[in-house]
């Protein structure tokens, strides 16, 4: 309920700022272009798109299930699980559905208030699965560096604010995004050479000037990223400190064991989304229908291995993963 209510502040300002916005466009709709140069594979693509949507959103569901089923599993660890899947099923399920309906059934005409409202969900929901990244490092350093103390320091109330704060941080960041939206004009063609609504997609489609998006834009790309890579590899930095002090080659491969789950899912979300983020401003070499497909996987692969990678890696969420599919075999 607490969630509810606070996101329902932010509807009503969003709400205005985009629907404040269409006035100034000229046409009321964009056009969405898929993944241009790749107009005869498209059908072909949506295949292994459709693939990697599926094992989002079945895999995240049962993590979410599984965790919220367990009382065992109410551990800060766990709980921070189930904040990156929840978050990873709306990244998803805000980029699939209509860049699947683009590249399926050529339904390439989007709504202006809706086109907003997908990139700032998008974006919003990028940053809070980066916020989560943080918050698990977190976790992972005081579990290992601090054993004795983790339930005292991570206890539940401080887990509810730290998720809290990310969903605060991810929110107020990106509502300035379509805030900022609203004061361009869109005179001449409203074709986004994207399979989905991103925000430097729509700004480049002004015929006004554009700096202050861009700068904003690039703000919180570095503030986001940057501060948060910075977090982690300081998390890391004391656990592998602490780690190489443990007297033993077993003690110490079992305590970064503990880590390896959250490094792969690090891995996979960051340089993916760091290298989309260097084609997008600086990549002029590199072929745009590349950067448009690896700009859309970077949003469906994180939220498909994850689960992945948690339920092969983790030995608590694998047996209660079997245990749940051995029952439904048997019933």
């Amino acid at each position: 309920m607490i969630f509810v209510s606070f996101l329902s502040s932010f509807s009503k300002p969003l709400m205005m700022a985009l629907s404040n916005s269409s006035w100034r466009l000229l046409q009321p709709s964009f056009f969405l272009m898929g993944i241009p140069g790749l107009e005869e594979s498209q059908h072909w693509i949506t295949m292994p798109l459709s693939v990697l949507y599926l094992f989002a959103v079945m895999g995240n569901v049962t993590i979410i299930f599984i965790i919220w089923t367990d009382p065992s599993l109410h551990q800060p660890m766990y709980l921070f699980l189930a904040m990156l899947s929840g978050i990873d099923l709306v990244l998803a399920s805000s980029t699939a559905p209509k860049t699947l309906a683009v590249l399926l059934v050529h339904a390439h005409e989007i709504g202006y208030t809706v086109c907003l409202t997908q990139m700032f969900f998008i974006h919003a929901f990028s940053s809070m699965e980066s916020g989560v990244l943080v918050a698990m490092a977190l976790d992972r350093y005081v579990a290992i560096c601090h054993p004795l103390h983790h339930s005292t320091i991570l206890h539940p109330g401080i887990i509810g604010r730290i998720g809290m704060a990310v969903l605060v941080r991810g929110l107020l960041l990106l509502l300035p995004f379509p805030i900022l939206l609203r004061r361009l004009i869109f005179c001449q063609a409203t074709v986004i050479g994207h399979a989905y609504c991103e925000h430097m997609a729509v700004v480049k489609l002004a015929c006004s000037e554009t700096t202050v998006n861009r700068a904003y834009g690039l703000a919180v790309a570095l503030l986001v990223v940057g501060l948060d890579v910075v977090a982690i590899g300081i998390s890391y930095a004391f656990i592998l400190q602490t780690v190489l002090k443990v007297p033993g080659g077993e003690a110490r491969l079992k305590a970064f064991s503990t880590c390896g789950s959250h490094i792969c899912v690090i891995l996979i979300f960051y340089v993916p989304g760091i290298f989309s983020f260097l084609t997008h401003r600086f990549g002029h070499h590199v072929p745009h229908h590349v950067h448009v497909l690896l700009a859309t996987l970077y949003l469906l692969v994180p939220p498909a291995l994850n689960p992945l990678v948690y339920g092969v890696k983790t030995q608590q969420i694998r047996q209660r993963v079997l245990r749940v599919f051995s029952l439904k075999g048997w019933i």
